[in-house]
């Protein structure tokens, strides 16, 4: 899947990027942006053998994270040049394994207040079974 941004400025989009290559932990799990449009994202990660638990089955960390990161990557164009969100509630259900080629999160916004943005997500595997689904709450934080 190519790099897709839609409506979304070139401010927007440079900041989604620079965010993109600010984040260790991602990268080192792997975590790809896929596209992103204004209140929802898309991101990949490989599974691999590095990311699994007994039973070849990836961690749910490492699900947590794609999760996490794809809802923040949602809400990234929204926020003004002096804010940021920090997480303050993830709820996971996980539904089926993963196990092998790529696991796929979308995200989106369901209610975006002025402090306080919930969004909803889903994880699918390699053949568009829904593997995890999550909901999501951030804080609007003003940076110092």
């Amino acid at each position: 899947m190519s790099l897709t941004y839609t409506r979304l400025t070139g401010e927007q989009i440079e900041r989604l990027e620079a965010a993109a290559h600010a984040l260790p932990f991602v990268s080192l799990l792997g975590i790809k942006l896929e596209a992103a449009e204004p209140g929802s994202a898309v991101m990949s990660m490989a599974v691999r053998d590095e990311l699994k638990r007994d039973h070849g089955v990836v961690h749910g960390g490492a699900i947590a994270t794609l999760i996490d990161t794809c809802t923040a990557f949602a809400i990234i164009p929204l926020l003004a040049e002096d804010e940021h969100s920090v997480t303050v509630d993830l709820t996971i259900s996980y539904l089926r394994p993963l196990t092998t080629a790529t696991a796929t999160a979308s995200a989106k916004i369901l209610r975006e207040g002025r402090r306080i943005i919930v969004l909803s997500a889903e994880v699918l595997d390699h053949e568009g079974n829904v593997a995890a689904t999550a909901l999501s709450t951030y804080l609007r934080v003003k940076n110092r």
